[in-house]
């Protein structure tokens, strides 16, 4: 078997997703993704990895992914190069599942679960659409455009007692949250005051008094915060019994993480920012992370996230698979999530699969009563749909032996 065509598609309204599909001389066809930067991924798929993969054999993963990331400027980041070579290497192990028919997760040593926890991370429809993703800018909350009942930032943000309960109905009892990005915005991470430290902590007094301790909160920091606030903020959150801290401080000092993770009795979660497992060894080593949570689509594709999963197993921590992204690298987390024997929860946002999700993919991961089921099917068990490839927004990218 041989690859002879890679494929990449991207639209102007999911402006920061890209999907790869990697073409094979028997038919098989393997879905891949990633997300943010799509023009600079799909530049290097053509560019610089294509004429390494054409002509290769897809069943050779491991080599394949040593092949895409032993490149000089492919150093353990979640930049363009990884984000590429984790689009290639998702798409890689579909070709592997459905040439032995048999889910990915089977292939990843088959499961550890029935079923696995969910959390809800409590974005909005609108969430990941805008063009330009920051922090507060790219919440895009428009009350006169809502597009269903699951506007979950809004509603963290002013009801989030409302939402607390709304949650447990569909059995749900955890949430992820992020209140104190606008004063980290308004005051470049430098401190927070007091009027705005009250703001902050409103939605966690909510949660508290509507649901008590039913609901587990995890709270992200998107890396806003120099340490000596992050510490002050954790201390502020701490009588509120938060499951984890994410992101507090940029993921680039395990020192200096490992002075936060000592000054607070909540969990420390690290992170997706991280990329491969280097940088997730550094951070075990210092005792800086409770929890190791990787995004398949950033760092490395399945192939790197088990690897960084055992990785956390061997210091005996939970793995926690990112997703806040697109359908595709989701299904790929449910996959690896149950694969792995330390998945502790998966992240989901059901805004998303809910939403948007269903207009882009052939099937959605089964999510009831707070968990998540086992994919089924061959491979990821999921395919664009055909609306995909008619979209008047659709940009196409084609690279062949005969192209290069």
């Amino acid at each position: 078997m041989k690859i002879t065509k890679i494929e990449t598609l991207r639209t102007r309204e999911f402006f920061n997703v890209i999907w790869v599909r990697i073409h094979t001389d028997s038919g098989v066809v393997g879905l891949g993704e990633t997300f943010y930067g799509a023009g600079a991924v799909e530049a290097h798929i053509h560019e610089t990895l294509a004429i390494r993969l054409l002509g290769q054999n897809p069943l050779h993963i491991e080599a394949l992914h040593k092949e895409m990331l032993n490149l000089p400027m492919a150093q353990s980041s979640t930049g363009a190069e990884y984000r590429a070579a984790s689009a290639i290497d998702i798409a890689l192990w579909d070709i592997f599942g459905k040439v032995c028919q048999q889910p990915v997760h089977q292939m990843l040593g088959g499961l550890c679960h029935d079923k696995i926890r969910v959390y809800n991370t409590c974005a909005g429809y609108n969430y990941v659409r805008a063009k330009n993703i920051k922090p507060v800018s790219n919440w895009q909350i428009n009350k006169e455009q809502v597009q269903g009942p699951y506007e979950d930032l809004d509603a963290f943000m002013n009801r989030a007692d409302e939402l607390a309960l709304d949650l447990l109905e569909q059995g749900i009892t955890a949430m992820k949250i992020w209140p104190f990005d606008p004063p980290a915005i308004e005051n470049k991470g430098l401190f927070i005051d007091a009027r705005q430290m009250k703001k902050s902590l409103e939605p966690f007094e909510k949660i508290r008094k509507a649901v008590g301790d039913k609901m587990d909160i995890m709270v992200e920091f998107h890396s806003l915060w120099n340490l000596p606030t992050a510490k002050e903020i954790a201390r502020a959150i701490e009588p509120y019994a938060p499951r984890w801290y994410e992101d507090p401080i940029r993921m680039n000092s395990p020192q200096a993480l490992a002075e936060y993770a000592r000054s607070t009795p909540v969990w420390v979660c690290a992170s997706e920012t991280l990329g491969s497992r280097y940088p997730y060894k550094d951070m075990l080593e210092r005792d800086a992370a409770h929890v190791v949570m990787v995004d398949l689509c950033w760092s490395g594709g399945l192939t790197e996230g088990r690897k960084i999963a055992a990785l956390a197993e061997t210091w005996h921590r939970p793995f926690a698979p990112h997703d806040c992204i697109g359908p595709v690298g989701f299904a790929a987390a449910i996959h690896c999530s149950f694969s792995q024997p330390n998945t502790l929860i998966q992240e989901s946002v059901r805004a998303f699969y809910k939403g948007w999700y269903n207009e882009l993919v052939t099937a959605v991961p089964r999510i009831e009563n707070g968990f998540v089921f086992p994919m089924e099917g061959p491979g990821l068990g999921v395919e664009l749909r055909d609306e995909v490839f008619e979209r008047d927004d659709l940009t196409v990218r084609v690279s062949t032996p005969e192209s290069l």
